[in-house]
């Protein structure tokens, strides 16, 4: 196969979620991602995060993380490991990580501790809140840069409690803001012969993606709070609306919509009534816009609507995580995929979101350590030294 990153090697001193989430999205595009694991201690810590697993040391946490990656066991912080890891550095093309701030340069894994080794090395590194600065030691996690960064303020019912993403969005966002970041350092690394460092944080992301609401407060002093039904702040209709059966999130975010919806739902008379004529009217007209909706979705069933709707009104229903797993619009699209694992057979999980016009590869997760010996071996380690190594616990 020839794919877009075939060829392309990238070492992963990585954990968790939003390092092992950048990779991965590099690996499904054909990289060769080495995990680089601990040997003594269970490697990535995502091994151990509960409550579903297949096996000793491999979680349905893990896997949704780790498809397509080899795996290395490397103590680094032992000295032995030193040069092993500046021979890989030599072959590899980029070099990523997500250790807090300041343990990069500690473990000697930033460009200048590496550029003898490789002066195309290119060096990410994806931190809770940056390599320099006063937070650079501390850790972090996603749900707190929600709160710092504001979403918790602007999600939810307005007289509920502040709330969360369902999902960890911020782990989620980083690993692809540093999946693209890594690829623009290997661009200009190709072009110049010459690697550098590239960094990412949890906290620069989160706060960058308050995207246009920032630009309202930023020009404009608006704090943009929660809105009833998750309501679009300045759009309507763009939210939940009650059906015979439940709930339809509808987005009319353009005029030609609402004329669309008006038809659809025979109200012809609303395309010119001034209280919902444009934009602004039905902003201040919201809530009746929302009762006039109800009135006449729950006349139907969700399922219903849509069929009615049928793709000329911008329309989803409300699913669970099974029903959307389940739908059969994902299977049309072949979004869920069979991974191949040599314990446990096949690992069903989300295909990459990226199409190309090859099969993209399928395998599960590495064990710890599979790919041990034969990357040492590459390295054309003797078995004497490799059996040192063994000996020593600097590899497994």
């Amino acid at each position: 196969m020839s794919l877009p990153l075939s060829g392309v090697r990238v070492l992963a001193i990585e954990q968790y979620g939003a390092g092992p989430f950048a990779t991965q999205h590099l690996a499904d595009l054909g990289a060769e991602i080495i995990k680089i694991e601990h040997p003594s201690n269970g490697g990535d810590v995502g091994r151990a995060v509960g409550p579903y697993f297949f096996g000793e040391g491999d979680s349905h946490f893990f896997e949704a993380f780790n498809r397509n990656k080899c795996s290395l066991t490397l103590d680094l912080k032992k000295p032995e490991a030193r040069a092993v890891l500046l021979d890989l550095v030599a072959k590899s093309d980029a070099v990523f990580n997500n250790l807090r701030g300041d343990l990069p340069v500690k473990l000697g894994v930033t460009y200048d501790q590496l550029c003898e080794a490789n002066p195309k090395i290119v060096c990410g590194h994806l931190s809770a809140y940056g390599r320099t600065g006063s937070r650079a030691a501390w850790p972090g996690y996603d749900y707190l840069m929600q709160a710092e960064a504001g979403y918790l303020s602007v999600t939810g019912e307005p007289d509920s409690p502040p709330a969360r993403f369902g999902l960890s969005i911020i782990d989620l966002m980083t690993g692809t803001t540093a999946a693209m970041a890594l690829l623009a350092g290997l661009v200009d690394a190709k072009t110049s012969g010459k690697g550098r460092d590239i960094d990412v944080s949890l906290f620069d992301v989160a706060l960058h993606n308050l995207a246009y609401v920032a630009t309202w407060y930023l020009n404009g002093g608006v704090v943009t709070g929660r809105e009833n039904r998750s309501s679009h702040p300045s759009l309507t209709p763009s939210q939940l609306y009650k059906t015979q059966d439940g709930w339809i999130f509808l987005m009319c975010n353009k005029e030609k919509f609402w004329g669309v919806l008006a038809e659809v739902v025979d109200k012809p008379s609303w395309v010119t009534d001034p209280r919902f004529c444009n934009f602004q009217a039905r902003l201040e007209n919201r809530e009746l816009v929302q009762t006039e909706l109800d009135a006449v979705l729950s006349t139907a069933t969700t399922a219903q609507w849509l069929e009615r709707f049928g793709g000329r009104v911008p329309a989803a229903p409300v699913f669970d995580v099974k029903e959307a797993l389940e739908n059969p619009f994902v299977a049309e699209r072949e979004c869920v995929v069979d991974a191949e694992h040599p314990r446990f057979g096949k690992i069903r999980g989300v295909a990459a979101p990226v199409r190309v016009d090859e099969p993209l590869p399928m395998r599960a997760a590495p064990d710890i350590g599979q790919d041990t010996q034969r990357l040492l071996d590459e390295l054309g380690y003797s078995p004497e030294r490799i059996a040192l190594l063994r000996e020593a616990g600097v590899v497994q």
